[in-house]
């Protein structure tokens, strides 16, 4: 078994990762260290949650020089939560070092982060906001010598594609690039062919994520008893952090006032809170201050916390695709963890059929209850659904969405926005205007209803989003 000495880092990096707890390296990062210490740009072909966030951190902090204080090192994330969460991790990577990171992203204040960057030596951006702060000379790039492009299909999905390659023209040719995606387009393809030198190819094996680290209970109680059910589960487990799931936005703020009112220390994550909001939360919980996260599905998509003990599924998951997203929040970077489903009498067959799709076994919950973690395959999250055919045949529904550029929103909020709620894929939304008091956008006819119903109510950097099929 390869340990982290052994791939190379200086001793100040391997104390950063004692600090942080970390033991073990991961696949990921025993393929990628040694290459990018050695100076070679990498695809990594990767999903979240297999430490790549450690795979390019820890090189990269190795070849900061810390009486530099101009930008060294930039790392580009297609959305703001991974933005926040890389910063954090690299944070603490560097901590030892005394390597000065800074986050950039939209629906901040810009003049904040414009005084932040005074110093910086690594940067993490959001795509929008990196072009933005370039075009106004607070961000200088002409000494960057690493580059990072963090979940580059998602950056596709989002049409961002155009934006990097221009972020990337205004770096030096010398630079070491690395590229992270879970899966490699043809798009993709194209970007590492034209601006990464003779990269090495690592891919995590299998194209399927396994959780066989978790042990799966399962409880069955009646609706009323349910808020008793997780105090006592709660009490019982002790976790070092949970993620608590509901599957509505209203059960979510009436979960986490009863757990508030009981004394846990306990905070909300859905949709209807501000972005500022739940940056908030997210750091809060990233940093151990909080212990439970009382979360929708949406929400928590892509949180990747490795202190993550305990998942409750205070809701039944929706689909055995659900299911395995949900516990795949705990058990993570080689640790164990405990997912515990509450289930209704009348949930019991949902329960089964979540059991036979996963091909997994859940056990009947009691008190210090232990079971061999049964293994779960998810499937890869991103482009898993079948791609729109471009043949211009496909019947379209054309939305009207209150907030334009007045507001300060951009394409990409709602392009992200409506890939968030309502699951479409980034290709599937079409011909987005963005005028001055309103947006119009057209999506696949068959799902026009239920892009309205998931995405109508959001807030969107400040901005309640409301949506109409357009008339004439």
């Amino acid at each position: 078994m390869t340990a982290f000495a052994q791939l190379g880092l200086s001793e100040v990096a391997l104390a950063a990762l004692r600090d942080v707890g970390y033991e073990i390296p991961t696949p990921i990062q025993v393929q990628t260290i040694p290459l990018l210490l050695e100076g070679r740009d990498v695809i990594g072909q990767a999903q979240t949650g297999t430490g790549k966030t450690a795979a390019f951190g820890l090189p990269l902090l190795e070849h900061v020089d810390v009486d530099d204080p101009s930008v060294q090192a930039l790392v580009l994330t297609p959305t703001r939560e991974l933005c926040i969460q890389v910063t954090q991790a690299v944070r603490a990577y560097g901590a030892r070092k005394g390597v000065e990171v800074v986050a950039v992203f939209g629906g901040a204040p810009i003049r904040t982060q414009q005084a932040q960057l005074k110093g910086a030596q690594v940067v993490v951006g959001t795509v929008g906001r990196v072009l933005d702060l370039i075009s106004r000379h607070s961000l200088m790039l002409h000494g960057c010598r690493f580059v990072v492009l963090d979940e580059a299909d998602e950056m596709l999905d989002l049409g961002f594609l155009e934006d990097v390659e221009k972020i990337l023209q205004l770096t030096p040719g010398s630079r070491q690039t690395a590229l992270f995606s879970a899966t490699i387009p043809t798009e993709i393809r194209g970007l590492a062919d034209k601006y990464l030198l003779d990269p090495v190819t690592v891919k995590v094996k299998s194209a399927t994520l396994t959780i066989d680290t978790v042990e799966q209970f399962r409880l069955e109680v009646p609706p009323r008893e349910k808020v008793d059910a997780l105090v006592r589960v709660l009490s019982a487990e002790r976790p070092r952090q949970a993620i608590v799931f509901v599957r509505t936005k209203i059960r979510c703020d009436q979960l986490f006032r009863t757990l508030r009112d009981k004394g846990m220390d306990v905070k909300a994550l859905h949709g209807d809170m501000s972005q500022g909001a739940r940056d908030g939360v997210m750091i809060s919980f990233k940093d151990g201050r909080v212990k439970i996260l009382v979360a929708t599905d949406v929400a928590a998509r892509g949180l990747d916390i490795s202190t993550v003990t305990h998942i409750v599924n205070y809701d039944v998951p929706t689909s055995p695709d659900v299911y395995v997203h949900r516990i795949g929040r705990t058990g993570r970077v080689g640790r164990s963890g405990r997912a515990i489903t509450f289930v209704e009498p009348s949930q019991k067959r949902e329960l089964t059929a979540i059991e036979k799709n996963a091909n997994t076994t859940i056990a009947p919950w009691t008190e210090g209850a232990h079971v061999a973690p049964a293994p779960v395959v998810e499937r890869p999250r991103r482009h898993a659904k079948p791609h729109v055919m471009r043949n211009g045949d496909e019947p379209q529904t054309k939305l009207i969405v209150s907030g334009g550029r007045a507001a300060g929103l951009e394409v990409a909020d709602l392009v992200h926005a409506i890939t968030s709620a309502a699951g479409l894929d980034g290709e599937a939304i079409r011909n987005v205007r963005m005028l001055e008091r309103f947006a119009l956008l057209e999506v696949p006819a068959q799902d026009a209803q239920r892009v309205i119903e998931a995405v109508d109510g959001t807030r969107v950097r400040g901005v309640e989003l409301r949506l109409e099929p357009a008339r004439g």
